[in-house]
């Protein structure tokens, strides 16, 4: 397997660009688990924490985990004032090893947030239901589709660009796609988790300078456009999109829960 790397100038990009998570999303999450302030979570794949920030302020401990140290070190930075977030180097595969680290302690919830296509599902959530505390359990999220991903003139032009650049056809839904949601529940259940599924709507309108940082945060290191050919490829993008402008995106947050009893 090909393994892409998000680390250098692209976690930059990630932490800038990437979009963050409503307030429903984690009264969601809160109202599922029954959080409250005495509960420890974990946000596995958080990237540059969009989401453990959040998760910080709704328990008493959060810790962040992620395989890219680059990653890791833009959460840091994000989490000034923060004092109740840790961050850990760490895959799915380590997640066995927590058990050991927490001792008797056991989660109130383990987020996975647009990043469980990375991961190997059947044998992550068997050894997350022994690290959850009964009603407490695992959040797949999906923070709507990529934004070239839409039915819109503008993601539409968007999308007709970057395959041309990178030759191939955009076709990744990063787990949006109900296939690949109805594989996450079955999977989820066959570990002993009863699921269940909330989903936020909204629409976000971004600028042309979101587009840019978007497509760069979604694109592995040594594939990103080096910096001199950057203002080249900017230009062509905007020649391609932008007469289909306000770039309106609309945003389906499926919050997909799997209780331990």
């Amino acid at each position: 397997m090909t393994i892409l790397k998000f680390s250098g100038e692209v976690a930059g990009f990630y932490q800038r660009y990437r979009r963050g998570y409503p307030a429903e999303v984690l009264d969601a999450l809160v109202a599922e688990f029954g959080l409250t302030a005495e509960d420890v979570a974990l946000d596995l794949g958080c990237g540059t924490g969009q989401l453990t920030l959040p998760l910080a302020g709704r328990t008493r401990a959060v810790v962040g985990m992620d395989p890219e140290p680059d990653m890791l070190a833009q959460a840091r930075k994000a989490a000034t004032g923060i004092t109740n977030a840790t961050w850990l180097v760490g895959a799915d595969t380590d997640v066995p090893a927590l058990e050991a680290l927490l001792g008797k302690e056991k989660l109130g919830v383990v987020t996975i947030g647009q990043a469980l296509h990375w991961m190997d599902r059947d044998t992550l959530f068997p050894a997350l239901r022994s690290l959850v505390r009964p009603g407490g359990g695992v959040a797949v999220i999906t923070n709507g589709a990529p934004m070239w991903q839409h039915d819109s003139p503008w993601s539409k032009a968007l999308r007709e660009y970057l395959s041309g650049w990178l030759g191939k056809p955009l076709v990744r839904t990063f787990g949006a796609e109900q296939e690949e949601q109805d594989r996450y529940r079955a999977s989820l259940e066959a570990a002993g988790f009863t699921a269940g599924e909330t989903v936020v709507e909204y629409e976000d309108e971004i600028d042309f300078d979101h587009v840019i940082g978007a497509v760069y945060s979604a694109t592995p290191e040594d594939l990103l456009p080096k910096p001199h050919e950057r203002a080249e490829f900017e230009k062509r993008l905007s020649v391609a999109v932008s007469p289909h402008a306000p770039f309106v995106e609309p945003v389906r947050v499926r919050i997909l829960t799997a209780r331990r009893g």
